[in-house]
């Protein structure tokens, strides 16, 4: 087996299991700011949340293949490891990114909500 099989086969494993890591994580913790964000309705949080996960899914999984294919010639365990070190390491940037921007989604429109509750309150009270 060559050097360009090895790496394709190593990065598409890591790739795909720390793309699995990171979603389970998100929609793991990701839910209690869903339910909070649609006001304790669980059956909605739960709904959007899977579908988030897919989105997540097929975004980083369907860039990591995208990104599979390798021009250089890869003639060594040296430039197999440095090739594929810049792979993984794009992926995970990728994934670093997605987690901020789902995190700063989430914040907002938790702020949104909260802004709502308020508003709500205030219009009780008068």
């Amino acid at each position: 087996m060559n050097y360009i099989i090895i790496t394709y086969v190593a990065y598409l494993f890591i790739s795909i299991v720390l793309t699995i890591w990171v979603a389970r994580t998100l929609f793991r913790n990701g839910k209690i700011f869903l339910v909070d964000i649609f006001h304790g309705n669980r059956e909605l949080a739960d709904s959007v949340n899977n579908l988030l996960l897919v989105g997540f899914y097929l975004v980083n999984i369907g860039y990591a293949v995208y990104i599979l294919t390798e021009t250089d010639q890869i003639s060594s365990a040296r430039l197999l490891l440095e090739v594929l070190s810049r792979k993984v390491g794009f992926i995970t940037l990728l994934l670093g990114g997605m987690h901020f921007f789902n995190l700063f989604i989430f914040f907002k429109l938790r702020k949104r909500a909260q802004e709502e509750n308020t508003h709500q309150l205030r219009t009780l009270a008068h």
